[in-house]
């Protein structure tokens, strides 16, 4: 947790650990940090619990609809569960536009005794900064938002948060298909660039795009300025170590070093910085951030860390694996 804070500590990096680190045994937490970013970003201090979960629950129902996996497969639940209510609630409750009855009832029972208990929580400690409290006494509970939690949602971060926190939904959601999850967990991730998408090694299906995929293991920041991505803003995905480095001896022997394209060398930056680097080496500070970003994407679950990890161990470590590059390249 430390080393992922060490850059930036703020409510906003506390909120990214929550939705990027937390344990996904189901995808509820992506549905909760929806419903937080938008009534925070609408300057609410309290909203009534039945009012907060609507978007919560809509969220999982369009999800459902197209066919996302909540959970991992085999994983059983009663008629009672959330889940359950959801799957049998979710098409009527896509027509009216709002949740039915029965499953806002389910998930103002489940959110606060479940979800809201987990998400604070990450590798078994709390995080530094409260988000919310659930106040009162059935049937009027509300939701307290902290002003840390509307400060996170401020107007220049809210966007790329919602990007973020969807992108990590989709990856989870394939990570717990059937079909796609197990060559995720098996072989990771790997980068389309010409699409600008992450996709599951095995089948080549489009999981999410790399920049709202790994931003937020940079804190919103362009690696290589280190100073925020801005909504509205362009952005590029830099090879950290450039790409022209494979292609310096390719008429005389194949590159032999490590693979320029996979995640562990692709991070969001400003448009102008990637231009203005060109195919430069980067900097001891940039090699630093990225070092950390890595290690960041390791400590988050399945299955992004495994694109990285994978690279870094077959090396022995990051040192390694940059001296690779560098002998390489010749």
């Amino acid at each position: 947790m430390s080393a992922f804070l060490e850059l930036e500590r703020s409510a906003r990096a506390c909120f990214r650990m929550a939705v990027l680190m937390g344990a996904n045994t189901r995808t509820y937490k992506f549905a909760l940090a929806e419903s937080l970013l938008r009534f925070a970003g609408e300057g609410r201090e309290e909203v009534p619990l039945e009012e907060f979960v609507e978007p919560y629950s809509m969220l999982l129902a369009e999800r459902e609809r197209e066919g996302a996996a909540h959970a991992p497969v085999g994983h059983q639940v009663g008629d009672a569960d959330f889940l359950a209510v959801l799957r049998r609630e979710a098409q009527a409750s896509l027509a009216l536009g709002h949740p039915t009855d029965q499953l806002r009832e389910a998930a103002v029972r489940s959110v606060p005794a479940m979800v809201m208990k987990k998400f604070p929580n990450v590798g078994g400690a709390a995080l530094p900064v409260p988000f919310y409290r659930v106040a009162g006494r059935k049937p009027n509970r509300t939701v307290v938002l902290t002003p840390e939690m509307r400060d996170v949602a401020a107007a220049e971060h809210i966007a790329g948060l919602r990007s973020e926190n969807r992108a990590r939904l989709s990856i989870v959601e394939a990570s717990f298909d059937s079909g796609i999850g197990r060559g995720l967990v098996a072989g990771g991730v790997v980068a389309d660039l010409a699409g600008g998408v992450l996709r599951d090694r095995r089948r080549r299906r489009s999981v999410a795009r790399v920049d709202d995929a790994v931003r937020g293991f940079q804190h919103g920041r362009c690696l290589l300025c280190w100073e925020p991505l801005a909504d509205g803003q362009e952005v590029a995905i830099d090879h950290v170590f450039p790409f022209a480095l494979m292609d310096r001896h390719r008429s005389v022997a194949p590159w032999r070093g490590p693979d320029l394209d996979a995640v562990w060398n692709l991070a969001p930056a400003h448009r102008h910085c990637n231009a203005t680097k060109s195919a430069r080496l980067p900097t001891p500070a940039v090699q630093e951030r990225l070092v950390l970003r890595n290690e960041a994407i390791i400590g988050s679950p399945y299955p992004l860390s495994k694109a990285v990890r994978g690279v870094r161990d077959a090396y022995g470590g990051w040192p390694a694996l940059f001296v690779a590059v560098l002998g390489a390249y010749g």
